[in-house]
């Protein structure tokens, strides 16, 4: 009986593990704080940081620390990279892409400045999405989607940079293949419930491969808020003013405050909460002060304008055809036409001739009746 009752109560709590999933699949890694005092930087045109940072918190250590040590992974880098390949593979069937080489090259070059400053230890492909929503997502093994709406909504080439910035956050703390590792080891964890408890027990299984689904583009709040963390220092580290990252933010959250429910549609994948706004405001406050920063650029402007034009050039309706305004178009005459004489076919033919009325010479009309002639008989 007491063996009954133990094996029910194992059951009960695997299963309350699996209806709340993000209590198996929460990044719980806390960072232990660095107790030696932050010390000056040696690079030209920055100073010390002006509080305490730890090793994962501080852009001054990015290159010379391990943001992957505690975690549970089952993926090599090359094994990481293979699969990236394969989903990107199913995006770029699927997906629709904005080719213009202006644009590309420019946003390309961006991402790669910020890749080159981050903790990645794989190279990075970078492509456009011919998509409004305003939204970016990243794979593994380094293939990061940028949305045409994202590029539009920022108001600066700094705003840009720090979208992309996040996802490469992501994509250095491997987080894709981290929660894939995660999910993997809490299916295996399910199987001695099959043989311990039976039918039950397959049930609890059932509910884990429901609970726990294989997912790349969603993570838990704490799995964001590193990536948040890990993209502001990969911003301050490329030379883009951190607190960018934040307007960008911002200003979606104030978008729906304004328009409820416009949040989720804008950046879907990750909404930026207030806690982690905040959070973010904390660990810039005590970043290294840099003599400059790049905030925008001519260039960026230059490529939103073109994107603009590509989209407007675009415009289609619903059956798919061009709904701007209608070009001219020339009309190929018969033939033997006089060209000084209009066209008499189709709608070129005028419904009523115009026709000239002769003046006297005060300028009055003259009159058209013809004048009264009397009978004979009456001369």
């Amino acid at each position: 009986m007491k063996t009954m009752l133990l094996k029910r109560a194992t059951v009960l709590m695997l299963a309350a593990i699996i209806v709340s999933p993000t209590t198996l699949l929460a990044d719980d890694k806390k960072p232990t704080p660095n107790q030696e005092p932050a010390q000056a930087s040696t690079e030209s045109g920055v100073g010390a940081p002006k509080g305490k940072l730890t090793d994962d918190e501080n852009p001054l250590m990015i290159g010379k620390r391990n943001i992957n040590a505690h975690q549970i992974n089952f993926y090599s880098l090359n094994k990481e990279v293979g699969l990236g390949r394969q989903l990107a593979a199913d995006v770029d069937r699927q997906g629709k892409f904005i080719e213009d080489p202006v644009v590309t090259e420019f946003v390309n070059r961006v991402g790669q400045n910020i890749a080159l400053h981050s903790d990645a230890k794989i190279p990075f492909t970078i492509k456009v999405l011919d998509s409004d929503d305003v939204n970016a997502f990243a794979l593994p093994g380094g293939f990061l989607y940028v949305n045409k709406g994202a590029i539009l909504a920022a108001d600066t080439e700094a705003e840009l940079a720090g979208v992309m910035a996040h996802e490469i956050g992501h994509v250095a703390a491997r987080h894709g293949v981290e929660q894939a590792s995660k999910a993997t080891l809490a299916n295996y964890a399910m199987i001695p419930l099959i043989f311990m408890t039976g039918g039950l027990g397959y049930i609890a299984y059932q509910a884990a491969q429901i609970g726990v689904p294989l997912t790349f583009l969603k993570f838990s709040r704490n799995v964001e808020s590193e990536a948040d963390k890990l993209g502001a220092q990969y911003m301050w580290a490329a030379g883009y003013d951190p607190n960018n990252f934040l307007s960008f933010f911002e200003k979606l959250e104030k978008k729906e405050k304004h328009k409820p429910g416009t949040l989720s549609k804008l950046f879907g994948t990750h909404p930026p909460t207030p806690d982690r706004i905040v959070k973010v405001h904390d660990l810039l406050a005590r970043f290294p002060d840099r003599d400059e920063y790049t905030v925008s650029t001519s260039e960026f402007n230059r490529v939103k304008s073109r994107l603009l034009a590509i989209t407007n050039s675009k415009t289609l309706d619903a059956s798919g055809r061009e709904s701007g305004p209608k070009r001219p178009t020339l009309k190929r005459r018969k033939e033997g036409e006089d060209p000084s004489q209009p066209s008499t076919t189709g709608e070129d033919q005028p419904k009523d001739k115009p026709t000239l009325k002769r003046r006297d010479s005060d300028g009055k009309p003259a009159d058209t009746k013809p004048p009264e002639t009397k009978p004979p008989d009456q001369l």
